[in-house]
């Protein structure tokens, strides 16, 4: 196994990454039952070493869930009948996920409304209240 190359500025050697295999689930017929294509990809972040600290946070924070007690990220992969594709997928995943980790997410700029959007939506309001003021029917005064 190659190492993975995630981008210019993180690649994760070949010895961190662990891979076991196990029987897959679903159609595939006498397939599923003999051969172990299901890959689960384990990659230890406590031992990356040259992953940014920003990076690492943003991650854990974003895939928590898939992180064990030991601090180890779990990939699956079955979406293929052979291991070798399946092992490949997993490990596109994981670069997919570091990738869209990688830059803080922009602050959201508050903005105020138009006069013109101001206007228009009083204008809105005037014409509901009109309509509703016009369905009632004469008073009679006693």
């Amino acid at each position: 196994m190659n190492d993975l190359f995630v981008n210019t500025r993180l690649s994760i050697p070949a010895g961190d990454l662990n891979f076991t295999a196990a029987r897959s689930s679903g159609p595939g017929g006498q397939n599923v039952n003999k051969v172990n294509s299901k890959v689960t990809l384990r990659w230890s972040l406590a031992d990356c070493r040259g992953f940014d600290p920003g990076w690492r946070r943003r991650f854990i924070n974003r895939y928590q869930n898939r992180i064990t007690r030991e601090g180890e990220l779990l990939v699956h992969s079955e979406r293929y009948r052979d291991q070798a594709r399946n092992l490949a997928d997993a490990r596109t995943k994981l670069a997919e996920m570091l990738l869209e980790c990688q830059a803080p997410p922009t602050p959201r700029k508050p903005t105020k409304p138009t006069r013109g959007s101001q206007r228009r939506r009083l204008d809105k309001k005037r014409q509901n209240s009109q309509k509703k003021h016009n369905r009632r029917g004469p008073r009679m005064d006693d």
